[in-house]
């Protein structure tokens, strides 16, 4: 084969190759435009197959089963020794069937648990680190845990941090007394405003538009005979804790139980939290309430301070 015959086939050869590339590409963008028309054809059906706007929710804007699931998680929260399926199907108006499937998502989630014998449900280790994430945010509740211990090793009794929650004290951080005859509240417990010292030391500091709605929402119910049901006799009593800087539980919300308990204010002065002592009545009676009421209010300035807050001058009396 001559030179020319050579130079020949591999021009060929060449122009054969380039046509085969050619070919190629055209397939591929012919199978790319098949694919596009394809999902535009099926994305209408996958619309109209999906959740339309606000087709699955419920008027709040919220999903359904999101709202559920939160409810019933609230409710075992509530419920420390757990809760049938029929009280929880009862609480979140389901069917117990529909209820059960809840339950089973948030089981596996890790956010609930069943106990074996009893069949009852109780929150698991998943929410409370969910909650718990709360107070490691909120520095307050860390800052105060030092001075909630040096109150009990001053007073020998214990030491409670709680804060506001719509009409309810919720505590948040304790400091156990030693002594046998003891106040215990478990973490997370609620009490009514009006009638504990934690309570009462978050009203008095609070905006006045705020109580009157506090109290025109409810009832001052009595927890004992001691509790304070008159809106306009508890005005009163607050005027005198801003007064004096502390409140005072006298077998308020417990018989045979008194407290002392002064507020934590934020960088606007208003009420944050409040700490308190709480003990028997045997061991913190009348004689022995000043004395603690001046270290548990001192107390309160210092946290203040500590967490950039700002205790408001006391008001003319």
């Amino acid at each position: 084969m001559t030179d020319e015959e050579r130079h020949r086939a591999t021009e060929q050869q060449r122009h054969r190759a380039t046509e085969q590339q050619r070919h190629r590409a055209t397939e591929k963008q012919q199978g790319r435009a098949t694919d596009t028309q394809q999902d535009q054809q099926t994305e209408p059906k996958r619309r109209s197959v999906g959740r339309p706007a606000g087709g699955a929710k419920s008027s709040g804007g919220h999903s359904q089963s999101l709202v559920r699931g939160l409810t019933i998680l609230e409710g075992l929260a509530a419920a420390p020794d757990g809760l049938a399926l029929s009280d929880i199907a009862e609480d979140v108006e389901l069917a117990p069937s529909t209820t059960h499937r809840l339950l089973q998502a948030l089981f596996h989630q890790g956010f609930i648990t069943q106990d074996v014998e009893s069949g009852l449900w109780k929150i698991d280790v998943k929410t409370f680190r969910i909650g718990n994430s709360f107070l490691e945010a909120r520095d307050f509740v860390a800052t105060a845990r030092p001075f909630l211990r040096r109150l009990t090793a001053t007073s020998g009794e214990t030491a409670n941090l709680g804060i506001r929650d719509d009409g309810m004290v919720v505590y948040l951080a304790q400091s156990e007394s030693k002594q046998m005859m003891r106040m215990i509240t478990r973490l997370g417990s609620r009490a009514p405003l009006h009638a504990s010292g934690v309570g009462k030391a978050l009203l008095a500091w609070m905006p006045p538009q705020e109580f009157e709605q506090i109290v025109a929402g409810r009832t001052l119910e009595g927890e004992t005979p001691n509790t304070l049901t008159d809106a306009d006799r508890l005005r009163e009593q607050l005027i005198e804790i801003r007064r004096q800087g502390y409140a005072v539980d006298r077998e308020e919300h417990a018989i045979g139980l008194n407290c002392v308990a002064a507020t934590l204010h934020d960088e606007s002065g208003l009420p944050l939290a409040a700490i308190s002592v709480s003990g028997p009545v045997a061991r913190i009676d009348d004689s022995r309430l000043p004395e603690l009421a001046a270290l548990v209010a001192e107390t309160a300035r210092e946290i203040t301070a500590k967490i950039g807050g700002k205790t408001p001058p006391e008001p003319p009396v």
